[in-house]
């Protein structure tokens, strides 16, 4: 439609309130106000133009009595709830204020009642009725055929606006009203937008703004443990306001996500709609759809869930559009089930009830609409003179009663409609009763009503309403926010329908053990991004949307700290089973009955017994000849060498403490370093006398017994003085070595209790006695020339070979195993089965032949001609020959020992 009337928005929403504003726009008005009856004319005889109820106070009232109209066309269909059911709410209300004594006394309240028809454009043009007359109009050139000044009629003020409904129509005629500074009080708008007091200064509203419903709805949200949802909104001020109100109140308050923010255009088709369902199906773990949408989006939506086979899938969390409202969901039931929906608090007047039903055609005609509502609500067509009545249709007799012969049911906004015209009415008594105290009607001062002190008595109202509830606004004109919470159930009860399940009064009320879902299933369905991760999982969060994630277990020695974040658990800790802590590792020690521990203690045990027989039988056959040559002093220090090599194999398996880690470090070398003192004089003795033997006859220094003695207790005080000085500078204790055993498997880790000695440490503490055996084989190998009449050289150095050879081959493997998971069991056994077998060589190759001789052969084991170092001389200068026919058995020297 066009019209000359027509003011662009933009020219109206953006004027700054100033007087000089005002007055710049007067002269626009007054031509738009000589095109208003054109306007109004160019529609009358589509629709009647307004309904005009005389009083000394004038209040206007906008109402969507018919909706928007097809094809260019202003007005469409009639509109029997929100429309007549909402106006007729208008009437009442006058009826009841003008009929009460107490409240304006002497003051009557009349009325001028415009068509909306739905759209914000035209109840544009509407409402300039209410402003002409404050438009001052310039008569000056006008006169009469007589030449007398014209006498024009001046329309009637308006004080106050009851409306409108559709927030867009709000927004609209709010920029016109505050202009000329009219109080508008709506009973239906909810836009968030209309809160702005500076932009909206003379609006307020008996119902909540969209901002509570969207904190209200946001709470369900979260009561029922949702946080990835979409949004769904008709393209138009309250779909777009109440989504991204929504939108900001979850962005501030946090927790929730927008998974999709859908918009339905203002002429969806069929096939919009299947987009819109697939756009939604695109993030299907956000069932949860926020719908911000009339009705007939509603339904078309529902009718597209069906089509796409996903009944059951989504879960609807309704604005006041859909409410309790059973015309979106008509025969789309199923795909309904569930659905969460919310309306202002409400209730039903029965005053109201009584008032309308009794309502016909000869006692309504004040409402020019009523005769149109007739016809609509019975199917039946009124006679009209000149006009024919269809044959076809039912003729209406004028005897039809309302819900008796058509269905009745209040409409849900009535309440909201008499509590708006009361708010005027009790902001101008308590005007009355400040301005003209002493006057029964309306005095001077209130002759005309000034707009913005009017707007200050409307917004200190406070009285209970015609529900029983108050009725009071904030700062910015909006009501409190009191909330009905209904669900759509099916099987809950013996007929589908909506049921109570909570309310909302600042803050949420929500019985969950009253709400059903599809199937009459009565746990919550789920409408989350990610799910809870297990114990022991961390977010790791998705990019820009931080209610999805992926959840990764904490591995190796990590714990789950937090939710996001996974720790290392420390040193001395291994993460418990469900990673969600750290419990203390398991401490373990070398025990006795392992086969690491059995081994070497069976080979110790055995060399002992072998050890305490060679030293009982030279005990005993002290002073035989085998006993005597073979160096008695130096074969007891080397057999208590020998004995201490296998003790301390006991010493390294026994259970760590201050004293055993103190023998441990003494006795690891020292029985070695006995053992290699006393072969490495013995050999050195032989080497040296022989070597003197081949230059001179006179013996060399330091071969008695004694002095064989003193050389071994002085090399041996080497190994002893070191340690001393490791006690000084390290002292003796236990540690528990948590890094040795600590595989990728935590829970195989294991602390191990043992004492302070290094792999570096160990070596260093045999590492004299390595010294010793390596000199007394070079000793070994220079002596190997050495007639084997004269004795133990050769024994000496077949035991050195052996012995090199024994530990040659532990090194590698005790390095070796330095990153295995029994590191300390196989280093433990090596260390140990070395040092055994190497005093099993010493023991076998030297000692066991002479035990034998003198257990089995005692023949032997007699004094042979003593030889003087002459003999020896003699000896040592052999021919090679001699020496070599000897060894390929050729020639045998008598046996003779030197003592």
């Amino acid at each position: 439609m066009t019209s000359s009337g027509h003011i662009p928005s933009s020219t109206l929403l953006y004027c700054p309130q100033t007087l000089f504003c005002i007055r710049s726009t007067l002269y626009l008005w007054l031509w738009i106000a000589g095109q208003v009856g054109q306007v109004s004319s160019s529609h009358q005889h589509f629709h009647p133009h307004s309904i005009k109820i005389p009083g000394d106070i004038t209040l206007g009232g906008l109402f969507p009595v018919h909706s928007r109209g097809p094809h260019g066309l202003p007005c469409g269909e009639l509109k029997k709830e929100k429309g007549i059911h909402r106006m007729e709410a208008m009437l009442y209300a006058l009826d009841q204020i003008n009929s009460d004594p107490e409240l304006l006394p002497n003051i009557t309240l009349g009325a001028r009642i415009l068509d909306t028809c739905s759209r914000d454009t035209y109840a544009l043009e509407q409402s300039l009725t209410f402003v002409q007359a404050l438009i001052q109009k310039d008569t000056s050139d006008i006169r009469c055929s007589n030449g007398e000044p014209p006498l024009i009629r001046r329309p009637e003020r308006v004080v106050g606006v009851i409306g409108a409904s559709a927030s867009s129509v709000s927004i609209m005629v709010a920029n016109i009203l505050r202009l000329f500074e009219i109080p508008q009080v709506s009973y239906a708008s909810t836009a968030p937008e209309l809160s702005d007091n500076n932009r909206y200064d003379f609006f307020s509203r008996v119902v909540p703004p969209d901002s509570y419903q969207a904190q209200a709805m946001l709470d369900i949200v979260r009561a029922l443990g949702w946080n990835y949802v979409s949004t769904l909104a008709s393209e138009g001020n309250y779909g777009e306001s109440g989504v991204e109100a929504f939108m900001q109140i979850s962005r501030e308050a946090g927790g929730i996500c927008i998974a999709q923010s859908v918009k339905i255009p203002r002429e969806p088709t069929a096939v919009e709609f299947d987009k819109i369902i697939k756009r939604l199906m695109e993030t299907s773990n956000a069932r949860g759809v926020i719908i911000f949408a009339n009705e007939d989006d509603i339904k078309r939506v529902l009718e597209a869930a069906k089509r796409a086979n996903l009944t059951g899938h989504f879960l609807f969390v309704g604005s006041d559009s859909w409410g309790a409202k059973s015309s979106p969901i008509t025969e789309l039931e199923d795909v309904a089930e569930g659905a969460v929906t919310i309306l202002p608090k409400r209730a039903s007047i029965d005053g109201f009830d009584q008032y309308f039903v009794s309502r016909s055609l000869e006692n309504n005609r004040r409402n020019i609409w009523f005769n149109e509502f007739w016809e609509d609500d019975f199917r039946c067509k009124l006679t009209r003179p000149g006009i024919k009545v269809d044959p076809e249709k039912k003729k209406c007799t004028g005897e039809e009663r309302i819900g008796q012969d058509s269905a009745y049911e209040q409409e849900g906004k009535v309440q909201f409609v008499i509590d708006a015209v009361y708010t005027v009415a009790y902001a101008l008594h308590s005007m009355h009763l400040d301005l003209c105290p002493s006057s029964a009607g309306v005095c001077s001062d209130m002759d005309p009503v000034e707009g913005r002190l009017l707007l200050d008595y409307i917004r200190a109202v406070n009285f209970n309403g015609s529900a029983g509830t108050s009725v009071l606004f904030n700062e910015n004109g909006d009501a409190p926010g009191r909330y009905d919470i209904f669900q759509f159930q099916m099987t809950n009860h013996s007929h589908p329908g909506y049921h109570v399940i909570g309310q909302w009064t600042n803050n949420l009320k929500l019985n969950l053990d009253e709400m059903q879902w599809s199937g009459g299933d009565k746990s919550v369905p789920d409408s989350i991004c990610s799910f809870p991760c297990n114990p022991g999982e961390r977010k790791k969060m998705v990019k820009g949307v931080p209610c999805c994630w992926h959840c990764e277990l904490c591995d190796g020695y990590q714990y789950q700290l937090d939710e996001s974040t996974c720790e290392t658990c420390p040193s001395n800790m291994r993460p418990a089973p469900n990673r969600t802590t750290c419990c203390q590792t398991p401490i373990i020690k070398l025990e006795w009955n392992s086969p690491w521990a059995l081994v070497p203690a069976s080979l110790a045990l055995l060399g002992i017994v072998a050890t305490s027989a060679v030293v009982i039988t030279f005990i005993r056959f002290n002073d035989t000849p085998i006993v005597r040559a073979s160096g008695r002093e130096l074969s007891y220090v080397l057999l208590t060498g020998i004995f201490l090599i296998y003790l301390i194999t006991f010493l390294m398996i026994a259970e760590p403490g201050a004293v055993a880690c103190a023998f441990r470090r003494l006795l690891l070398g020292l029985g070695m370093a006995i053992t290699y003192s006393a072969m490495l004089t013995k050999t050195n003795r032989i080497y040296r006398i022989f070597e003197q033997g081949k230059r001179s006859v006179t013996p060399p220094k330091f071969i008695s017994p004694t002095s064989q003695l003193i050389i071994t207790f002085f090399l041996i005080s080497v190994q002893v003085l070191g340690v001393f000085v490791w006690f000084g500078v390290v002292p003796p204790h236990t540690i528990i070595d948590y890094e040795e055993l600590r595989p990728p498997n935590p829970d195989l880790a294991r602390g191990i209790l043992k004492c302070d000695m290094s792999d570096l440490s160990i070596i260093c503490c045999l590492s004299y006695s390595i010294v010793l055996m390596v000199t007394c084989t070079v000793y070994a190998v220079k002596s190997r020339g050495v007639p084997e009449t004269f004795n133990e050289a050769k024994p000496i150095g077949f035991t050195m070979y052996t012995t090199c050879i024994i530990w040659l081959a532990f090194v590698p493997i005790f390095f070796g195993t330095a990153k295995s998971t029994e590191k300390m069991f196989i280093q433990t056994a090596t260390l140990t089965i070395s040092m055994s077998l190497s005093a099993f060589v010493s023991l076998g190759m030297l000692y066991m032949p002479k035990v034998y001789v003198i257990i089995c052969h005692p023949e032997q084991n007699v004094q042979k001609r003593k030889r003087s170092f002459k003999a020896v001389v003699q000896a040592s200068r052999v021919p090679q020959r001699s020496l070599n026919e000897k060894q390929n058995g050729e020639t045998k020297i008598e046996p003779n020992r030197l003592q």
